[in-house]
């Protein structure tokens, strides 16, 4: 089996699933790809991952999606680090980034929106069209903090008088929960 960005794509749906399984499946009808489609692109992602002869890190992602079209440099306290990013077909406006520390270990992985981050309302965190960055710039006070499982993260924040909980899964949103106690 191939495996390219068609691919890719379907393996970090795969764990996007474990949030947001409504919003994948709508995906996979778009695609025209399936769930045993979607399970294959996660099996062969994690042997590839695993294997202990196959690419690591970033060379993992290059071999899948191609030469980033989008190549930086990024500070990170007194350290520079290298910032990759490839849009892809079914994640529109946003692309996927990889964030390098300086000596070329992959950091960091997961969708941002390309220029400033989009200020957004409360009604617009709509799952699948908002980055980490979006809500962090849109809502002072939220927190960020990592989620339970490998890619996920969540965003605490108020609004309305209540606290929620913005969950997301490569830096993607999958969707918006009640959040728990705090300042509100």
């Amino acid at each position: 089996m191939v495996f390219g960005v068609r691919e890719f794509q379907l393996a970090l749906m795969h764990r996007m699933r474990d949030l947001n399984p409504e919003r994948v499946a709508e995906a996979l009808d778009a695609m025209g790809a399936t769930r045993a489609e979607l399970r294959a692109s996660h099996a062969q992602w994690t042997r590839t991952l695993h294997a202990p002869r196959g690419p690591k890190g970033v060379a993992l992602v290059r071999r899948a999606l191609g030469p980033a079209p989008y190549r930086g440099i990024r500070p990170a306290g007194s350290l520079r680090c290298k910032v990759l990013r490839w849009p892809l077909p079914a994640f529109p406006g946003l692309e996927f980034e990889v964030l390098l520390g300086p000596g070329g270990e992959m950091w960091n992985q997961w969708f941002v929106r390309p220029g400033a981050p989009a200020a957004l309302t409360f009604d617009d965190l709509v799952p699948w069209t908002c980055v980490v960055a979006d809500v962090g710039e849109s809502f002072p006070g939220a927190v960020q903090m990592e989620g339970p499982a490998p890619q996920h993260w969540m965003v605490d924040l108020d609004h309305g008088g209540s606290r929620h909980r913005a969950r997301f899964v490569y830096g993607l949103l999958q969707r918006l929960d009640p959040g728990p106690p705090g300042p509100a």
